[in-house]
């Protein structure tokens, strides 16, 4: 996790590194400071002596100021850092996932993808600031004021060695305990962001339904379950504040006794024994220690905090995505020839059951194919194969002779147009939507490919016509207005294979119609496949497949299958019969 999450750190890996040694020189300074007031008070106030007094209040003066300096030169760098370390994160994160296959986004919900992007990394950057400056200086700071303090009354810091061992074990078992509430947090996360964007996806469903008060039970009941959590988290994090004041009073109460004792025996001579100056700095370096342990045990707070977020991180980093481009792939589509030769697929590797099963199919280029079948007859798992949305369990798919998989994915995917069946739009106008498919298509190519869609006729109805802006999922147009647009950017690849999965379900029969036939007329070299529940789509369809429960149940023309499959038969028939009682 460490690694992966450090590869992140790049160009600000220098900012870390000045950001240590100036803590370290920061914690030096904050040694020195109490040795100068021993003298200030030894060799100068106690003897009346005022050149000491400047001499060693100057030198004191002197010190304060590079700690000062050097403190904030490391804060600053530190902050700077841990930002551009948070950046880094997200961008590798993002990165990353647009390079996942689907099967390895259907790993991590959009929710929990969010919430590493956001809530996680903001933990790690907290906590990375904290490491490199307060994980530095805290240790520095302690060690150098063991060492004083020995010099000084080795009998008073042996009270300190005894100390940190007893509180160093009841911090750990604080985090100990801590550490799983945590865990458990962050996924509670997961779910209130996915409820949160469900409602708001669904929010028409949901006031249609008037179900508002369920979403915001259901939502309640979730913020009071994160409550619950970080609730218990900090309740048992704050015991680290009682326990470093307790064993702090001690110290204090310990020192006053034993270094009185030891002034007196002395008689305040130094050559003696203990004098006032060290005293006073041995008060100082027991509140450093204990203040370096208390820093510790902040951080042990933030890093039990921030590990939950830096697994969730690696997680995403660390995944490979399972489609990946050959060593030497070819780069050209030749043609939109497809061949399946024994395709089987399962979404999961230890999935009982086979999504795909036995599948062979030739299609010719330029021909139009209509794919016919029940819900969960595998239609989309099928045409997903073709641009490598999903590979193939076993067996082969070819397009233009060549194995999909030896193909550039580029190549392959710009060659592959597919307007999935949930069509997404995204916000932007309508010409910055349909340039996804042509990013240098001119206004005259949008267009064209808008009235072979049929979707021109309804834009030219708006105000700002092809500058019209659309919402966030496309929410200001109608479902069938939506999939028009995205068959023409699909268009606008000018693809050699076309795959419209059930992309014109929400348009009537004749707008389909003519869809079609647009189709034929205009793009007469490109392999068209068409997923449909009406027969009326695919009908006339050079060949028309019929899939059920994964299998390849008859292929053929609409009257061949009329009179050899009773599956097309079926639907043909039920369809026929909706359109007549519907007249």
């Amino acid at each position: 996790m460490i690694k992966t999450l450090a590869r992140s750190l790049r160009e600000y890996k220098k900012g870390s590194v000045l950001t240590i040694l100036l803590s370290i020189l920061e914690a030096a300074f904050e040694i020195v400071i109490p040795l100068c007031m021993a003298e200030v008070i030894d060799k100068g106030i106690d003897l009346g002596n005022m050149s000491n007094v400047w001499k060693y209040g100057i030198a004191l003066l002197i010190f304060s100021a590079f700690q000062l300096i050097t403190g904030v030169l490391s804060a600053h760098i530190a902050a700077k850092t841990s930002v551009g370390f948070s950046a880094n994160l997200r961008q590798d994160m993002y990165d990353n996932v647009q390079t996942f296959a689907f099967s390895n986004i259907d790993k991590f919900s959009t929710a929990s993808i969010v919430t590493r992007l956001t809530t996680d990394v903001t933990n790690i950057q907290n906590a990375y600031q904290m490491l490199i400056r307060m994980a530095i200086r805290g240790p520095v700071m302690l060690l150098f004021s063991m060492i004083v303090s020995f010099r000084i009354n080795s009998t008073i810091a042996w009270i300190f060695l005894a100390v940190i061992p007893i509180m160093a074990i009841l911090l750990l078992s604080i985090v100990k305990k801590v550490n799983p509430v945590f865990n458990r947090v962050f996924h509670t996360y997961d779910r209130l962001n996915n409820v949160v964007q469900e409602n708001v996806r669904g929010i028409r469903v949901v006031k249609s339904f008037n179900r508002e008060d369920y979403e915001i039970g259901k939502f309640k009941d979730i913020s009071k379950s994160i409550y619950n959590d970080f609730a218990k988290g900090e309740r048992l994090l704050a015991f680290n504040s009682p326990i470093m004041q307790f064993f702090m009073y001690m110290c204090m109460i310990l020192i006053s006794w034993i270094g009185a004792k030891a002034i007196v025996a002395s008689g305040n001579n130094a050559a003696l024994g203990m004098t006032t100056g060290d005293l006073t700095a041995l008060f100082s370096y027991a509140t450093q220690i204990l203040m370096s342990l208390m820093m510790l045990s902040m951080i042990f707070a933030m890093l039990t905090i921030s590990l939950a977020s830096g697994r969730r991180i690696a997680e995403i980093l660390e995944e490979k995505t399972d489609i990946s481009n050959p060593a030497n792939p070819e780069m050209i589509v030749k043609d939109g020839s497809i061949h399946f030769e024994n395709v089987d697929f399962v979404y999961a590797s230890k999935a009982d059951k086979r999504v795909l099963n036995n599948i062979n199919l030739s299609i010719a280029s330029g021909e139009t194919v209509g794919i016919i079948g029940g819900t969960g007859s595998s239609k989309s798992s099928l045409v997903q194969l073709i641009p490598r949305l999903y590979d193939v369990t076993n067996g082969r798919i070819t397009i233009g002779g060549v194995d999909v998989k030896d193909y550039d994915l580029d190549a392959l995917r710009n060659a592959v147009a597919m307007v999935l069946q949930k069509n997404e739009l995204f916000s932007g106008t309508i010409k910055e939507n349909l340039r996804w498919g042509n990013e240098n298509a001119t206004d005259e190519e949008i267009e064209h490919a808008c009235r072979l869609a049929c979707a021109d006729e309804f834009i030219r109805t708006f105000p700002d016509k092809y500058d019209t802006h659309i919402e966030q999922g496309g929410t200001n147009v109608s479902g069938g207005q939506k999939q028009r647009l995205c068959i023409a950017r699909a268009l606008l690849k000018k693809p050699k294979v076309l795959i419209l999965d059930d992309s014109t379900s929400a348009v009537d029969t004749k707008t389909d119609a003519f869809i079609q036939k647009s189709f034929a007329e205009y793009i007469p070299d490109t392999t068209k496949i068409i997923i449909a529940q009406r027969i009326s789509s695919v009908q006339h369809a050079d060949q028309i497949i019929v899939l059920d429960d994964g299998r390849v149940a008859a292929i053929g023309k609409h009257d061949e299958l009329l009179k050899g499959c009773d599956i097309y038969r079926e639907v043909y028939a039920s369809q026929k019969r909706g359109d007549g009682e519907n007249e």
